[in-house]
């Protein structure tokens, strides 16, 4: 007679715990939808229609409603939210999540992070936009390869993931965008339609969703996959960004690794270092100018910078690269900062190309972009940013959009230079390396998150 063999006590042990691994991970999983009721959910704002039909709901747009959100009664944290989508052509739509509605905050509008459904041809879907507050946080311009996923007239597989201050979202599997934010930690999911007004064209449009599935036990963001991260918390680097290779310029509490223009030493006066701020101060009525242009210790070549600025009324500064010393002033290829508004310099020049966020005395900033006129708002924090390539190629970034775009060294660049105020400047940054130097020019502008990573 054969004899049965039997599994070892550890043998068993293991498939025991392997079994309940997997009930486990299937019980984490929870349906926010039935898929044959609207139980659990509630219409916030608007009057667009919401029904169920074949497994999905269904959203529907009105005459004259403003923007129409379906809300879970249940607000999430942490979480991984999991779902298929499908909108009409011409319908903008999105998914709140971390979103609330309080009877004191504008009457009860819905407000928080939205990841986008964008049908226009700018294709923004998956992007976080910060809905009825700051507007876009991460518009998918910063990920251009990512435009290309949404898949028009057909179902889209949706995947959002918030962590802590981590919040990340996936389309069609790939990773769109990455925002670092503590703003919001806790909110409603809810499903957009948006407002068409009297669009005739538009109204009656569709959008649906299905599968909704969310797992609220995720303890540790899923490592960035190489996407651009959009990080605002002052001054902070997350994990992600280390494994980046960015580092911060100024560490926001001293001076270490900048120095006054053809000096030794940080300036003794002029700038102020304050709550995780270095702002640039204005010169006192009757006292000769104080500080002066600063630079970093080091130099650099190729590389991405990355800023927040805020200027004050009537403002003039600016963050200068590829700079080289040789007196009072640095002198280097200069991002604008200015408030276009009331400072004169914005009318001077040649087209434009002085105002904010320019190449200056060079190449205007194009504002006019994807839809919008990019916004600079005085008194406020603004993002920069700066990438300068191996190739020779510069782009500027204001607010989430690229603004200005051109090659160092290439014909177009030296006849602007030609014409230029730096005409009389051999080699005008054209340099392998220079500093980078941010331009006391007399009028208070603020710093914040200075960081950079070399190319």
């Amino acid at each position: 007679m054969k004899r049965l063999l039997l599994p070892s006590n550890t043998l068993l042990l293991g498939l025991i715990s392997f079994g309940f691994c997997i009930q486990s991970a299937r019980a984490e999983w929870k349906q926010l939808f039935d898929g044959k009721s609207l139980d659990g959910w509630t219409v916030k704002n608007g009057w667009a229609e919401y029904r169920v039909e074949d497994g999905a709901i269904v959203g529907k747009s009105v005459p004259k409603s403003p923007n129409t959100f379906l809300c879970t009664d249940q607000d999430y944290g942490d979480f991984l939210l999991i779902m298929e989508v499908k909108v009409d052509e011409g319908l903008n739509s999105g998914i709140q999540f971390r979103s609330q509605s309080f009877p004191e905050y504008q009457e009860g509008r819905v407000h928080g992070y939205q990841y986008e459904l964008d049908t226009a041809e700018r294709r923004w879907t998956a992007g976080i936009y910060d809905e009825a507050r700051r507007g876009w946080l991460y518009p998918v311009d910063l990920n251009p390869p990512a435009k290309s996923l949404f898949r028009q007239n057909d179902w889209n597989e949706v995947k959002i993931e918030c962590v802590g201050n981590s919040l990340r979202t996936w389309l069609n599997g790939r990773p769109v965008a990455h925002v670092i934010d503590d703003l919001t930690t806790k909110g409603f999911i809810a499903l957009q339609v948006h407002g068409v007004g009297n669009s005739e064209e538009n109204v009656g449009k569709e959008v649906a969703w299905r599968n909704i599935r969310i797992n609220t036990d995720v303890r540790r963001p899923t490592e960035n996959a190489g996407i651009y991260i959009r990080n605002l918390l002052p001054n902070n680097l997350s994990r992600d960004e280390r494994g980046q290779g960015w580092k911060l310029l100024w560490d926001g509490e001293s001076t270490k690794g900048w120095r006054q223009i053809s000096e030794k030493k940080f300036p003794k006066d002029g700038w102020e270092i304050k709550d995780g701020v270095l702002t640039v101060l204005p010169d006192e009525k009757g006292k000769d100018p104080q500080g002066g242009d600063i630079v970093t210790v080091d130099q650099y070549g190729a590389f991405e910078l990355d800023f927040e600025f805020m200027p004050t009324k009537g403002a003039n500064s600016g963050i200068k690269y590829f700079v080289t010393e040789g007196g009072k002033s640095a002198l280097g290829l200069e991002y604008q900062i200015l408030d276009d508004s009331e400072h004169p310099d914005a009318k001077m020049g040649a087209a434009g190309n002085r105002t904010c966020a320019s190449l200056y005395d060079l190449i205007p900033s194009e504002r006019s972009v994807s839809t919008r006129t990019v916004p600079m708002d005085v008194g406020k924090w603004n993002h920069g940013r700066i990438i300068s390539y191996p190739d020779g190629r510069v782009e500027h970034w204001l607010n989430g959009f690229k603004v200005v775009e051109y090659t160092r060294g290439n014909n177009v660049y030296r006849a602007l230079v030609a014409r230029s105020k730096y005409a009389d400047k051999e080699g005008f940054g054209l340099g392998d390396k220079g500093y980078i130097s941010l331009q006391d020019h007399h009028d208070r502008v603020s710093f914040r998150s200075l960081k950079i990573r070399e190319l």
